[in-house]
């Protein structure tokens, strides 16, 4: 059982996050800006006050943690460049005060820098819309942050093409720079899966220092 702090927890793919990590018996503090938006309860979730953006709030709530998971998003397209960078450096400075003490950081990127099998990026794709190439690149931001950190035990895990709620089936596929694609060609997980891959990681590391990405 680990302790875990979760930022973004009321979000799609935090909210299965949280849901996941409590069903396999860890204790979990979620951390939002707004306490009063959690609305579910159980006796291993501890809901508390925490600003993503803020070192010495992350360093509040990631002490005494095993590992501190950012599952944290910014809706559009600005949102996310305003968002995603900033919370990666953030919860690096926080993580950095607290010393030798410092838990484990896995947090969720994005699938724009994968290289599909033609061996283009996917955030090369033509006609791409700009909102969605927004939110590509701040993910991709963040990751090359995250790339130039190596006293932080950081772990960053990029979706498939597609990512969206769906089945939880216990079953998935990963791989390091490419975009899991399956037979019929698409790249697709729920957002079940994905925690289910997620906390897979957490449990048993292996992708310290780099990122992975995970896909059918």
């Amino acid at each position: 059982m680990s302790k875990i702090a979760l930022f973004g927890a009321t979000g799609t793919i935090g909210s299965r996050i949280l849901d996941e990590a409590l069903r396999r018996g860890h204790q979990v503090t979620a951390a939002v800006r707004d306490p009063a938006k959690v609305t579910m309860t159980h006796p291993a979730l501890t809901v508390t006050y925490g600003d993503v953006l803020d070192p010495e709030s992350v360093a509040e709530v990631a002490k005494g943690q095993d590992v501190v998971v950012s599952a944290v998003g910014g809706g559009d397209g600005p949102g996310h460049i305003a968002t995603i960078r900033p919370a990666a450096e953030a919860l690096v400075e926080g993580l950095r005060l607290l010393g030798g003490d410092m838990p484990r950081l896995i947090a969720v990127g994005g699938a724009g820098s994968l290289r599909k099998p033609d061996g283009v990026q996917v955030w090369d794709t033509e006609g791409l819309p700009i909102p969605l190439l927004q939110i590509m690149h701040a993910h991709g931001d963040a990751l090359d942050f995250y790339r130039t950190v190596s006293d932080v035990r950081w772990t960053n895990l990029s979706p498939a093409g597609t990512i969206e709620p769906g089945e939880r089936t216990g079953t998935y596929r990963t791989a390091l720079e490419d975009l899991v694609v399956g037979a019929d060609g698409s790249s697709r997980i729920s957002t079940e899966d994905y925690a289910v891959a997620l906390l897979d990681e957490l449990e048993r590391p292996a992708h310290i220092g780099e990122r992975f990405t995970v896909g059918y």
